[in-house]
């Protein structure tokens, strides 16, 4: 099993989240005079961006909010050393001080998934629905995370899912520390994870591993650690501005149009 869905045994859930996902993302069209395969690429990538060192001095904020003054744990230290299998990576994220936006006794929303996934999920700092999931993406978000995975062919057990730090952190900025240690932590993620392909879910994402805004990373086809890369909206702000799932699809097509 590779986790894709079975377009031939689908059951009725699964064919719910795909045409759920199809109408929002406004495939209206049934039937044609002529066949139209909709999952496949519409434009050819180029102009492909390397993973910079440095990115620019907002990477990984959302908001573009304040630092807190008095931080509630220790900072993260870039460079230290991380574990060595994903295994044991997973349980060092459960348990570790050394990590963005830490405070004593905090809920974690953790990463999931398959080593090898198809697709790796880079969201932005969680929220606190997340955290009371235990996971990057929660609630309805996630269920329209399922319906986008479900349009590209995709189980949700085929991807691995994780965000820039385990903690939410509404309208906080990194520090340059912490920043440096988000990269890494999540360089070390898709080293361990080792995904076919990276999906960067919103501005942080993009601007951490990129060095480049959403609105300016759409559209191309990236390399973050040798892994084909798309940038596209967040799943939440799909929620709020569903004009946007069209343009979300064709990024996903893009995504799928690599490596197949």
């Amino acid at each position: 099993m590779d986790g894709r869905v079975d377009r031939e045994g689908l059951g009725r859930a699964e064919a719910a989240n795909l045409l759920a996902w199809w109408i929002e993302a406004g495939v209206d069209t049934a039937v044609g005079e002529a066949p139209r395969d909709w999952r496949a690429p519409r434009r050819s990538p180029e102009n492909p961006v390397e993973l910079t060192a440095e990115p620019t001095e907002e990477a990984a904020t959302q908001s573009v909010p304040q630092t807190p003054s008095a931080p509630a744990g220790p900072l993260p230290q870039a460079g230290v050393e991380r574990p060595d299998s994903l295994d044991a990576f997973h349980a060092w994220l459960a348990e570790t001080a050394d990590l963005p936006l830490f405070r004593a006794g905090a809920a974690r929303a953790l990463p999931h998934g398959p080593a090898g996934a198809e697709v790796m999920l880079v969201s932005g700092i969680p929220q606190s629905e997340d955290v009371e999931e235990g996971r990057p993406i929660g609630g309805a978000a996630y269920a329209l995370t399922v319906r986008m995975l479900a349009a590209i062919g995709l189980a949700p057990e085929a991807a691995y899912v994780t965000a820039l730090t385990c903690f939410s952190g509404t309208g906080t900025r990194f520090s340059a520390s912490e920043t440096d240690a988000c990269r890494e932590t999540i360089l070390r993620q898709i080293a361990l994870a080792a995904p076919k392909r990276l999906l960067l879910l919103g501005d942080a994402p993009a601007k951490l591993l990129i060095g480049q805004p959403m609105a300016q990373a759409r559209g191309k086809l990236h390399r973050v650690g040798g892994v084909p890369a798309v940038v596209t909206f967040p799943p939440r702000h799909l929620l709020a501005n569903p004009g946007h799932k069209a343009l979300a699809w064709a990024d996903l097509l893009l995504l799928m149009g690599e490596a197949r």
